[in-house]
């Protein structure tokens, strides 16, 4: 039974890399004050020497893990290195807001690696595929950038190379570190071609680096993804994607921040949804599509982008999908690239909801949405609650002729972007 007249104090300590743990004198304290401590049988096993009376409990999952320390009143948790860094202290925090929680770090895995390889942490670029789809690894592959990244058993090494090479990144080098600070500690280097094959296992325990080299495939380095790069089913190149030149412009408009949550309304294939994504991790992007052709190309450039952690796919037609769904977050953002005839009552109730600061952005090419969104231009500047910029993109292809370079035009498009102020 807890003490209610005291709050819960909640100790969460990093063991360091080693065989026995490596902890300061607080540590010690707060390990000798605990009434239970928590941990995986590897981490309690490090702590053996140091352990007294106190009654233990081995880490569950964490639906469980809430009640378990609500069971006792000084809990001690065992963690990572730095329990703050992809660790469990950051779930802590936000579960147990009300009670004392205090942090004790030790030398992480992390830096113990770059360390035994001579690589400056500030350089490496962290990625946790830890409980995380393994797509999500094409968002971080840059060329020349070197990854270090945590992994769980489905992004082991031939995972990873698996993904280096189907992304172009053929010349990219493995370099797994086994059992750090054990005596069998053991690191090993691969290139990706020999390691895709290999039949090789590796300790549970280990951490693994990219270094990616050159990119010789489809994932960008800049805004601007290359049309042909995406998925457009049996329509090609004229597949329903909004054409690199114009998607420029419409990421330049919407200068996607973080926690920024975006409506795209009919995303069709997805290439403005997947450049959002891409470009702005922290940003979430609901792609609503209700051509089922469309919308599985959507779901394809997902998974080929690696944007799986915030692009969300939405099958419906707007604006019916956006009340049926009633789970669906409010969007601060929304971009419309296609609306079948329903823009005018679309603009109008998406105006209707749109927080003060707001956006929509509208992409044109028919005469008709030009004056829809012409006739939305002229209402907003009677009502003065917006802030509205538009501009016409023509643009010019050079192709060839009889031999002869020739430029061919395409449609003009039309951008309107409305940002929605208060009416003084």
């Amino acid at each position: 039974m807890l003490d209610t007249h005291n709050k819960q104090h909640i100790s969460v300590l990093g063991l360091g890399v080693a065989e026995d743990a490596l902890l300061s004198e607080q540590a010690i304290c707060a390990l000798a004050q605990a009434d239970l401590v928590i941990g995986s049988a590897r981490q309690l096993q490090t702590l053996s020497k140091l352990l007294g009376s106190q009654k233990t409990a081995l880490l569950p999952k964490l639906a469980q893990l809430k009640v378990l320390i609500e069971s006792a009143q000084n809990v001690l948790i065992l963690g990572s290195g730095d329990p703050l860094y992809y660790g469990i202290g950051t779930w802590i925090s936000k579960q147990f807001s009300e009670a004392n929680v205090q942090f004790f770090p030790a030398v992480s895995s992390l830096t113990q690696a770059c360390h035994c390889l001579g690589f400056a942490q500030q350089d490496m670029n962290v990625v946790s595929l830890h409980g995380r789809p393994l797509a999500k690894l094409k968002v971080a592959l840059k060329a020349q950038q070197t990854l270090l990244l945590l992994t769980d058993k489905h992004s082991q090494p031939q995972h990873i190379a698996a993904v280096c090479v189907e992304t172009g990144f053929n010349d990219a080098q493995i370099i797994v570190c086994e059992r750090l600070g054990y005596t069998e500690q053991k690191i090993s280097t691969f290139s990706v071609l020999q390691l895709i094959e290999s039949p090789q296992c590796f300790d549970t325990l280990h951490v693994t680096f990219v270094v990616c080299g050159n990119n010789q495939g489809y994932l960008p380095t800049f805004p601007g993804i290359k049309d042909e790069h995406f998925e457009t089913g049996e329509l090609g190149a004229k597949g329903m994607i909004t054409k690199r030149e114009v998607r420029l412009a419409i990421l330049s408009l919407l200068q996607l921040q973080k926690n920024d949550l975006v409506w795209d309304i009919g995303a069709g294939c997805g290439g403005v949804a997947v450049e959002l994504a891409y470009w702005q991790p922290l940003a979430r992007i609901y792609a609503i599509e209700h051509n089922e052709k469309r919308f599985d190309c959507l779901q394809q450039n997902q998974q080929k982008f690696g944007v799986v952690s915030n692009l969300i796919p939405t099958f419906g037609r707007a604006p019916a999908v956006l009340s049926e769904l009633s789970e669906l977050p409010h969007a601060n953002k929304i971009f419309i690239g296609g609306s079948d005839g329903e823009l005018p009552t679309l603009l109008d109730s998406l105006w209707q909801g749109l927080p003060e600061g707001g956006q929509i952005v509208v992409s044109a090419v028919m005469e008709q949405t030009k004056f829809q969104c012409f006739d939305f231009y002229r209402q907003r500047a009677e009502q003065d609650d917006c802030c509205s910029e538009t501009l016409q993109i023509a643009i010019n292809k050079g192709a060839t002729l009889a031999g002869q370079l020739i430029y061919r035009p395409a449609l003009p498009v039309n951008l309107f972007s409305f940002i929605k102020r208060s009416v003084s």
